[in-house]
């Protein structure tokens, strides 16, 4: 990982300080547009949610189509009398940051349409749709008005650099102020994108064992299931994957081998080979009795002893908290041995996390807090895209004030509404902590480019210790005090991306809250759409190729293990026991890595190595499907090694536009598919079967033995 001083000198080469105030920024475009990729954004990332895959909406793509599709407006409408005030000149740089900070909002899937989804499927609670989106408004926007009132620390000042963000405003700015898409480039993004477009329908519809090619799954032919969970990656929680080739760029698209730098993607896949050996290891030794109880090889959900299904409402009294009684005759759940050893090693992530930080950034973090009050306001900072931002009105702070005052009005409302889901007093504590935590996140991803994401267990032990023994208020308190500080960590990049663009700061703040709000409605009317047509492969534990309910198993599966029943698992002598120690054993596992370092300051691998990602890595594969890592193991060394230092003109010119042109043909062709074969609207057109497409109860897309058999 680059430190923040080496980036800084960066930061003036890569991003430039020219500026044109008299550019409009809410423009018609703006609104045509934003709201158009919003919409589409939202749409997808909803139906993402409940695909076997770990696929996110693409913001690369949104950038270069939104690029095209500005540029085409500007050329098709009129630009005279009335019309020059819709078309107002050339396609500009504030516009177009405005609209991919608009379609980037709405592109998160929002936490509470999860937990609203996760209460429908295993609690039988169907909130009021009012309920519902007015709740989700209300915990996206809380983590807005967290991002504004913290503009000092995070937005403002040098050391919020946002790494991840450089790439978008090169990109943004080579676009706008040095013609990076000529002609040239832009046939080469036509012909990548519609080469993809027209492949992914082989893949994932005509010919799935396309998405996971296995050699060693085709000659077993379905009889070992030993085989099936070492190699097997066709199928949701099918198997590990291992020498598994996918050739569907859906897939391949997670392991980000043409964006993320070497130094990553080493690390990573350090991660996952240990990964292959702990899993297999783990489970065949019987590690959380997973395998002598014949629980499911992966899965996310909970089992009984026997290895049934577990049903947590037969444990929960009329008030959806855990009844003594009723739970001394159902027994324990149990999770799946690789989900249990996947929640230590995740554990682990985030404490080695912030023992990394400390060790490897301790300077950036004392410089940055040592000189100032970062919640003082009117202060002035000695950066020069901060000075370049004075000739635009500022939002102030009063405006995120009353924005979180509402929002908060709004959750506490919408928690008496329907089922009482957390009284108020809980809602602002937790509230209060989510602070905390958008403060620790955000700025250690600011100054360093690293995102923490697994600290919310933190959250939920303080829940289990607030309201013991119940379930769904865990969840809402997981959702206030961990998901809406996680919300400001988008916010502030997207806020730091405008005042690099020099985007007048109350558009950027029109666009967020219209991103944010188009979001919200979009994933709800999805959820209700997908859940009402699949409700049964969402709540089945291994789930289908197509359709898969473990994003919502694992809220589900927390909330009972940590809501109702932490004393009964996590406690010392129980079974689970183990997997909180994991935030210890990770904290202390980066000091070997810097110790060796600093004895040997020569031998560059002990900095290279990255723990929080490798122990990130080393819990990553018990979940979904796994095809993507052999071939994005190949692209990312043919990418970020071999292009990147024997054909750099190529790597600069193209590589970001291969990827974005990628991104976006699949994503629409699966777009398109998911609503006209897959059944996201209502009706399923399967393909006929065959040895490319093999009936599903009989074995796996890939050859291996059904998952489950």
């Amino acid at each position: 990982m680059l430190s923040s001083t080496s980036l800084a000198g960066q930061v003036s080469q890569i991003v430039s300080a020219e500026d044109d105030p008299t550019l409009p920024a809410l423009t018609f475009r703006f609104w045509v547009i934003g709201i158009g990729l919003a919409v589409f954004g939202s749409v997808l990332s909803e139906i993402y949610f409940w695909k076997p895959q770990g696929t996110t909406v693409s913001s690369l793509f949104q950038l270069i189509v939104s690029y095209v599709l500005g540029n085409a407006m500007h050329r098709t409408m009129p630009s005279t009398g009335f019309w020059r005030h819709l078309n107002p000149g050339p396609f500009n740089i504030k516009e177009h940051t405005c609209i991919t900070v608009m379609a980037s909002t709405a592109s998160l899937t929002a936490s509470s349409v999860g937990i609203i989804a996760t209460l429908d499927l295993f609690y039988g609670i169907n909130l009021h749709p009012v309920s519902a989106i007015f709740q989700t408004f209300a915990s996206q926007l809380i983590g807005y008005g967290f991002a504004g009132v913290l503009r000092n620390l995070l937005v403002w000042p040098t050391h919020a650099l946002y790494p991840n963000q450089l790439p978008s405003i090169s990109l943004l700015q080579s676009m706008h102020l040095g013609g990076l898409l000529n002609h040239r480039k832009m046939k080469y993004f036509w012909i990548v994108f519609t080469a993809i477009f027209c492949w992914e329908i082989v893949p994932t519809w005509m010919f799935p064992l396309l998405t996971a090619v296995s050699a060693v799954c085709i000659i077993d032919n379905g009889r070992s299931s030993f085989v099936r969970n070492l190699f097997g990656a066709g199928s949701s929680n099918e198997g590990l994957g291992l020498l598994s080739f996918a050739f569907d760029w859906t897939l391949i698209t997670q392991a980000s081998p043409l964006f993320w730098p070497l130094q990553t993607q080493v690390s990573a896949w350090v991660g996952l080979s240990f990964c292959y050996i702990l899993m297999m290891v783990s489970y065949y030794k019987d590690a959380f009795q997973g395998y002598s109880r014949g629980l499911p090889f992966m899965s996310s959900s909970l089992f009984t002893g026997n290895g049934s299904t577990y049903n947590q409402t037969s444990i929960l009294d009329a008030q959806y908290q855990l009844d003594m009684q009723k739970y001394a005759v159902v027994g324990p759940p149990y999770m799946a041995t690789t989900f249990a050893v996947s929640q230590l090693a995740g554990y682990a992530s985030m404490g080695a996390a912030f023992s990394h930080i400390i060790l490897w950034h301790w300077m950036e973090l004392w410089a940055a807090f040592k000189d100032f009050n970062f919640l003082k306001t009117n202060q002035d900072f000695d950066d020069v895209h901060f000075q370049k931002m004075k000739a635009y009105k500022e939002v102030p702070q009063w405006w995120y004030c009353v924005l979180f005052g509402v929002s908060l009005a709004l959750a506490i409302g919408t928690a008496y509404a329907d089922v009482n889901l957390l009284p108020w007093w809980s809602i602002i504590m937790f509230t209060a902590i989510a602070f905390i935590v958008a403060v620790v996140l955000s700025f250690i991803y600011a100054v360093t480019g690293f995102q923490l994401c697994t600290c919310s267990v933190l959250v939920q032990i303080v829940a289990a210790y607030i309201h013991p023994q119940q379930p769904i208020r865990n969840m809402y308190a997981k959702l206030y005090g961990y998901n809406t500080g996680y919300q400001t960590l988008y916010m502030v990049a997207d806020l730091k991306l405008g005042q690099y663009a020099k985007v007048p700061p109350r558009s950027t703040f029109v666009a967020q809250l219209s991103g944010a709000i188009i979001g919200a409605i979009f994933n709800y009317i999805l959820y209700k759409s997908i859940v009402g047509v699949h409700r049964e492969d969402l709540q089945n534990p291994i789930g289908t190729r197509l359709w898969s309910g473990w994003n919502a198993q694992q809220i589900n599966s927390a909330a009972i293990t940590w809501g109702a029943l932490a004393r009964e698992l996590y406690a010392p002598g129980k079974i689970y026991f183990q997997l909180p120690l994991g935030h210890l054993y990770g904290f202390l596992a980066p000091f070997p890595l810097y110790f060796m370092h600093r004895l040997y300051p020569s031998q560059r691998i002990w900095s290279y190595l990255n723990m929080p990602v490798i122990l990130t890595y080393v819990g990553w594969l018990p979940y979904s499907v796994n095809g993507a890592w052999w071939p994005g193991f190949v692209i990312g060394l043919a990418s970020q090694w071999w292009a990147r230092t024997r054909r750099p003109k190529w790597y600069t010119m193209y590589n970001y536009l291969t990827s974005a042109a990628l991104d976006g043909g699949s994503s629409i062709i699966y777009f398109i598919l998911n609503f006209a074969v897959f059944g996201a609207g209502g009706n399923i057109i399967s393909f006929p079967y065959w040895w490319g497409n093999p009936d599903p109860s009989i074995s796996s897309v890939d050859r291996c033995k059904a998952s489950g058999g």
